[in-house]
């Protein structure tokens, strides 16, 4: 007796329940030879659950590349049909939404352009109402948690029941190595306050570049996220879009290989995995607030230096009160204590002293 096949809402049902899940594809679907062929070298892998493709671009100045449209669509089509992949598509307009469902998209993200904009989010869920389909949102560009959540809870008014999270970092404006930020805080405080939603990592995104992936991924499948989003292209290097960050299917299977994929059990004799994955989101803040410092202490540098060319001395008695007083206030509520405040500021304010002297004292 034959076993009936699962639809493809089951099969979607299955992705969106796995552990770790991975949703790779090319950054923009260019021609039907290209969608078709990534997907089937990416389902050889054997490691990725869902296939994804930009059909439309936002992009930040006109005449760039802004995607092949919904005449895309059907080559998704075709390429679920190939190899049993679900889809997934960023959609940012109710009529974007209307298009993706008509070619059966299995899953729809919220881009960071979108989340930016509540306007355009609430016209994303209204054209979701009545519609059962996972939904990923990801950060919006600047790093407002607000507005994050706000998405999520937009989308969640509209009835969508499945809604995940998309971390692609958050624009610095070119001062890291990163093309955007993943300052990884923001994430963790995201998932504090949503601890129901699954939160996926988008390195491709947050590097920028192909060299960095490994690491990013890495990295947040030890804070413990639910998952992956990488691009992946059967020619990175003649892309249309985002060449630098895309890799091959079979380079992405060596990747995927290579990470340490942490599980957290409830077993006791696993207990210690627990403990060690808390102490990984330690390490990974106190790195951030060290490379934080850093850069404040080469303004304080700038400081030095202007001091210096306009003979002003180091210490300024009536600003320093104003920061003490307000960082005060600001860390009690953020849970604090006062006596915590005053011996970090003191440091702070003692290494920056030192920067400025040092500045001074140079010949």
């Amino acid at each position: 007796m034959k076993t009936a096949e699962m639809t493809d809402k089951e099969k979607t049902q299955q992705v969106w329940a796995k552990r770790p899940i991975v949703i790779s594809g090319p950054c923009s679907a260019e021609t039907e030879e290209q969608v078709i062929a990534t997907a089937k070298r990416l389902a050889a892998t054997g490691k990725v659950d869902a296939l994804r493709a930009g059909i439309w671009k936002p992009r930040t100045k006109p005449g760039m590349f802004e995607g092949i449209g919904a005449k895309g669509l059907p080559w998704l089509q075709a390429a679920k049909k190939a190899t049993g992949l679900p889809t997934a598509i960023e959609v940012a307009t109710a009529k974007q939404v209307e298009d993706a469902l008509t070619f059966d998209v299995d899953i729809l993200w919220i881009g960071a352009r979108t989340t930016v904009n509540p306007f355009s989010v609430q016209e994303v869920a209204d054209a979701l109402r009545g519609v059962d389909v996972p939904v990923l949102v990801k950060n919006p560009i600047n790093p407002d948690l607000e507005l994050w959540g706000g998405g999520v809870e937009r989308i969640a008014r509209a009835g969508v029941k499945d809604i995940g999270l998309i971390h692609r970092g958050f624009s610095s404006y070119g001062n890291t190595q990163f093309r955007n930020a993943p300052m990884w805080h923001l994430a963790i405080e995201m998932k504090l306050r949503y601890p129901e939603l699954p939160i996926i990592n988008d390195p491709s995104h947050i590097c920028g570049n192909r060299d960095g992936l490994f690491d990013v991924a890495q990295k947040a499948i030890d804070l413990d996220y639910d998952g992956v989003m990488i691009e992946s292209h059967i020619d990175p290097d003649n892309a249309w879009s985002d060449a630098k960050q895309q890799i091959t299917p079979e380079r992405l299977k060596e990747m995927l290989e290579a990470i340490v994929w942490r599980k957290e059990s409830k077993d006791n004799s696993q207990l210690q995995g627990g403990l060690e994955k808390l102490r990984q989101q330690i390490n990974h803040l106190d790195d951030e607030m060290l490379q934080i410092l850093s850069q404040r202490m080469k303004i304080a540098d700038k400081i030095g230096q202007y001091k210096k060319e306009n003979n002003l001395t180091i210490l300024q008695t009536n600003r320093w009160q104003e920061i003490l007083d307000k960082m005060m206030a600001k860390g009690e509520k953020l849970g604090l204590s006062k006596d915590f405040i005053m011996k970090y500021l003191d440091a702070v304010h003692l290494e920056s002293i030192n920067h400025q002297k040092n500045i001074m004292d140079a010949s």
